[in-house]
């Protein structure tokens, strides 16, 4: 038999307080109208298994979950990544690396090759749709660096 149970509420059942993220609490499964309802309880209001309680547990409340990131548009990186190329700035290197990163995950630029110059390696990459060549010397950045790079422009260019 399947039983699909809510997740856990934001207020207590026998309070109507708002349950805290990360406090402890206790969750009761009762037998309601010929249904299994969960009910949620803050600890300091739990005083034992509600009437009708086919089971019950201590738990602690989830963080409320993170406000979805807005997907980057493609076509908004891929301007902002034309704009930085013709920079070519060593301010804006990073900045360019990482937008081509993403770009490529986003298919909306392709590697044409790979050049080797006094020991350092440069992609060329062309638009997907047309766009010029652009040649970006690769940093060879760690994932996390690049995780870190990454969501600081996306935090900036959402915000623009």
């Amino acid at each position: 038999m399947d039983y699909s149970l809510k997740p856990i509420g934001k207020t207590c059942a026998a309070t109507g307080a708002p349950l805290a993220a990360g406090a402890p609490c206790y969750s009761a499964l009762v037998h309601r109208g010929g249904e299994l309802v969960r009910l949620d309880f803050a600890e300091s209001a739990w005083t034992g298994p509600p009437e009708g309680t086919v089971g019950f547990w201590r738990t602690i409340v989830p963080a409320a979950e993170a406000e979805k990131k807005k997907p980057l548009d493609p076509d908004a990186l891929m301007r902002h990544f034309e704009q930085l190329a013709e920079e070519d700035s060593p301010a804006t290197e990073k900045s360019r690396y990482v937008l081509a990163i993403l770009l490529l995950q986003k298919r909306r630029l392709e590697i044409e090759g790979v050049r080797r110059d006094d020991g350092n390696d440069y992609l060329q990459l062309a638009g997907a749709r047309g766009e010029g060549t652009f040649e970006i010397r690769d940093l060879h950045l760690d994932g996390d660096e690049l995780d870190q790079l990454q969501t600081e422009l996306g935090g900036r260019l959402n915000a623009a």
